[in-house]
């Protein structure tokens, strides 16, 4: 009789242990979202940018600060940075003279020489595309827009995924200005991240571009 009943025991525990194995293999599991700090947004206001011997004038943000590029070559007098220190980031602005000249490195059998080039509209609308372009490596899509302004016109780029840069555009009268712009971060790429922030900067890079005027 002992040994019926603890035989009877054994079974009911060994019973027990497969239906707790079996309900726990068919439950679903749901992992938690992963999260990112979240990051306090300023009120967009805007000051002006009108340096005396600059080309251009443009609005700016506030919470943004304006930085000459380096140029050891003296070629490129007008390229400034729009930096943003709280978040990271860097609007890189490159300003070129249609019919101007610009140097360029061109490689050859002894190395690379410079390589100076009048500057035409067309090549300089080709050589935006060719640098919006490059980071198809590691986009997942990179969509064009093209619009108008008092400016002139020009088309801005929507760089999705892992790239390091998420917009990018060029505007030009067609005849004497070409401006291109960049937006970078410095961290590494992530767009779940950064897409807050980069949608906001749009905004900035959006007001920038209307209410920039040629001198």
């Amino acid at each position: 009789m002992m040994l019926r009943k603890n035989t009877y025991y054994k079974l009911l525990v060994s019973f027990s242990i497969l239906c707790l194995l079996f309900i726990s293999c068919n439950s679903h599991f749901t992992p938690k979202p992963k999260g990112y700090f979240k990051i306090d947004l300023p009120q967009h206001a805007y000051q002006r940018f009108d340096e005396p011997s600059f080309p251009y004038s443009f609005e700016y943000p506030v919470y943004a600060e304006v930085s000459k590029e380096a140029d050891t070559t003296g070629n490129n007098p007008y390229w400034i940075n729009i930096n943003f220190k709280d978040f990271n980031g860097r609007i890189y602005l490159s300003y070129k003279s249609i019919n101007g000249r610009s140097v360029y490195k061109v490689k050859t059998d002894k190395g690379y020489r410079d390589s100076m080039v009048v500057n035409n509209f067309e090549n300089l609308r080709e050589e935006s595309y060719k640098m919006t372009y490059k980071h198809t490596i590691k986009a997942s899509g990179i969509v064009d827009s093209f619009f108008t302004s008092e400016a002139g016109s020009g088309v801005y780029f929507y760089v999705a995924g892992e790239a390091a840069t998420s917009k990018q555009f060029y505007v030009s009268d067609s005849s004497k200005h070409f401006l291109r712009g960049a937006l970078y971060f410095d961290a590494s790429p992530n767009e779940d991240s950064l897409s807050a922030v980069s949608n906001f900067l749009e905004s900035d890079i959006r007001h920038m571009l209307k209410t920039l005027k040629w001198k």
